[in-house]
C-alpha cells in the first residue's frame, strides 16, 4: 500500500491532543477588530475542540499525526 498524503490545509489548522481529540482555533480574529468588544476578543484567543461528529473526517486528512 502506498503512503497516504497529509492534507496540508488541515495540518495547519488542527492539532491532535494527547488523548486523541482534535484541537482548533477560533475564527473572526483577522480583521474588522475595532467593533468587537474586548470580552469577545479574549474569548476568541482560547482554542476549542472540534465536535466529535467531525473528528473522524479530520483525522483521516492527517493520517500520521
Amino acid at each position: 500500500m502506498p503512503k497516504i498524503k497529509t492534507h496540508k490545509g488541515a495540518a495547519k489548522r488542527f492539532k491532535i491532543t494527547g488523548s486523541g481529540k482534535v484541537k482548533r482555533w477560533k475564527a473572526n480574529k483577522s480583521h474588522l477588530l475595532t467593533g468587537k468588544p474586548g470580552k469577545r476578543m479574549r474569548n476568541l484567543r482560547e482554542s476549542a475542540l472540534v465536535d466529535k461528529t467531525q473528528e473522524k473526517t479530520i483525522k483521516s486528512l492527517m493520517p500520521y499525526s
